[in-house]
């Protein structure tokens, strides 16, 4: 018995290891949110793979520079994933399930690059970017308020100096960031 625990144990760590190692740098895990949807007055579920965002810049024009730059942006992506609602009351959302997404911001990897806590009107903004290989491979926004919350995931090769093209496609919020800085 004792023998069979010694084998077993190195290779269930073994797994464990090939399982996180094929994870995909900058992607997170979202919760399954399917039963805030009936209790939020407006919800916005976004899933945005590789193939459905090759599909997506089709629909963009090419000859519109703000559609082109979005394209050179969207070409090095694997996925956008968005989720956001807005409740008629404070707090009807589970913090917990914010708090789980929260951590694995903490893994290997992940960067802070913006923490804003109001602590008087309860509202949180975190925006942490994922380094893999000297490289950004993801972006994660979590932002939350009494009444509303949205998690923005980017997967994928990330130019933070081009980023700002996506805001107000495919459901990124604009963060209205002065383009002079």
């Amino acid at each position: 018995m004792r023998f069979r625990q010694i084998l077993i144990t190195p290779a269930a760590m073994l797994a464990c290891a090939r399982v996180a190692m094929g994870a995909t740098p900058g992607a997170l895990n979202l919760p399954n949110f399917d039963a805030l949807t009936q209790k939020a007055a407006q919800t916005v579920d976004i899933t945005l793979d590789a193939a459905l965002l090759g599909l997506a810049t089709g629909f963009l024009d090419s000859s519109k520079p703000e559609d082109a730059a979005a394209k050179e942006v969207i070409r090095g992506l694997k996925g956008i994933y968005v989720r956001s609602y807005t409740f008629d009351r404070d707090f009807a959302y589970p913090e917990a399930e914010l708090a789980k997404v929260r951590k694995q911001l903490a893994a290997p990897g992940w960067q802070s690059l913006v923490v804003v806590h109001d602590n008087r009107a309860h509202s949180n903004v975190d925006i942490y970017i994922c380094m893999d290989q000297g490289r950004a491979s993801g972006l994660a926004i979590i932002a939350s308020e009494p009444r509303t919350f949205t998690i923005v995931n980017i997967v994928g090769a990330i130019d933070l100096a081009k980023l700002h093209a996506l805001e107000g496609k495919f459901g990124i919020p604009r963060m209205q960031l002065d383009e002079k800085k």
